[in-house]
């Protein structure tokens, strides 16, 4: 502050002709001219940049509408299980598809239909077309045992109905692959599920592949879990219907 007013009163003895304005004014006008010429908007600019996420209603976990590789977010849900008679939400899931394929395939073999069958949903199950499910989990303490059993018993059973009644748990015990059962998966855990293109079944556990799996049987039988006569949520297999009609 003092060595503003020493400028101020230099200038004001040494030229007379120029103005010299208060030091309250002379903020103001710094002021106003931060206004006519101001710095990048960080808060539109993060908001422009944003994902775009959808929240899962019961848990309020987000998932991304798109992801990098451009697979889309076609449904969200949740996986319950009854434990004593009370329900615990295990994990939310977010559906993704690489939805030109799927757009493709639907269209090529059905015509402008006016509501999801069984059939579309047996044609998405076999399809060979990206898509991926991701896992977010809820319920702590849980571990990689844990989630070993449940899929080991979920995808044993959908593929046992896949395949004639026959069982083939050494093919099933592959999905969870290198995973350690010691591994802890705290709530937030990410896993993630991934048809890949030649039915290819890949398992990602917090961002780690542990299984790579070429099983078009496998394939079928996991996303049987979520689009198939008995799934783990029904809401969200109605909503991955509607995606699909949205294709159309």
């Amino acid at each position: 502050m003092a060595g503003v007013v020493g400028e101020l009163k230099e200038i004001k003895e040494g030229q007379s002709n120029v103005e010299v304005r208060p030091i309250t004014e002379v903020a103001i006008v710094k002021e106003e001219e931060k206004q006519e010429h101001p710095k990048e908007n960080k808060s539109i600019k993060t908001e422009q940049n944003e994902e775009k996420k959808e929240i899962e209603p019961k848990t309020r976990i987000a998932f991304p509408v798109k992801l990098a590789d451009g697979k889309k977010l076609m449904s969200i849900g949740l996986r319950r299980k009854k434990v004593f008679a009370i329900n615990i939400n295990i994990y939310a899931f977010g559906i993704y598809g690489d939805d030109v394929k799927l757009k493709e395939v639907v269209k090529a073999k059905f015509e402008s239909p006016k509501e999801p069958t069984r059939e579309m949903f047996d044609t998405v199950i076999d399809v060979d077309a990206g898509m991926m499910v991701r896992l977010v989990i809820v319920f702590g303490g849980l571990s990689m045992s844990m989630v070993r059993k449940s899929f080991d018993e979920g995808i044993g059973a959908s593929l046992k109905k896949l395949n004639g009644g026959k069982t083939d748990k050494e093919l099933v015990s592959k999905v969870m692959g290198s995973a350690t059962d010691d591994i802890k998966l705290p709530s937030g855990s990410v896993i993630e599920i991934s048809r890949l293109p030649g039915f290819v079944l890949q398992t990602k556990v917090k961002g780690e592949v542990i299984s790579v799996v070429q099983s078009k049987l496998l394939c079928r039988a996991y996303f049987h879990l979520y689009l198939g006569d008995d799934p783990f949520d029904k809401e969200a297999k109605e909503k991955f219907g509607s995606s699909l009609l949205s294709l159309f």
